[in-house]
């Protein structure tokens, strides 16, 4: 992965997307990162994607066992 390739925001934004993407959808996203290092292996074009998934990851388990237990606040009713 080139350098500058980690420091591109809007690249990084758009996967990170994809990981929360992914898990809003209820996916496997352990296997999804194990497919993913594969690929990395073979196409050195996805070290970014590895990257962050690598780092994402631990982010929403983390936020995933924070939000474990909490109900959520009922919608405030709409004026229309």
């Amino acid at each position: 992965m080139a350098w500058w390739q980690r420091w591109n925001f809007i690249a990084r934004a758009r996967l990170e997307r994809e990981v929360w993407d992914a898990f809003e959808r209820g996916e496997d996203l352990e296997g999804r990162l194990e497919a993913i290092r594969e690929e990395a292996g073979m196409d050195p074009g996805q070290r970014l994607r590895l990257d962050v998934w690598t780092t994402t990851l631990p982010r929403v388990r983390r936020i995933e066992g924070m939000m474990q237990g909490q109900t959520r606040r009922p919608e405030p009713p709409s004026d229309a």
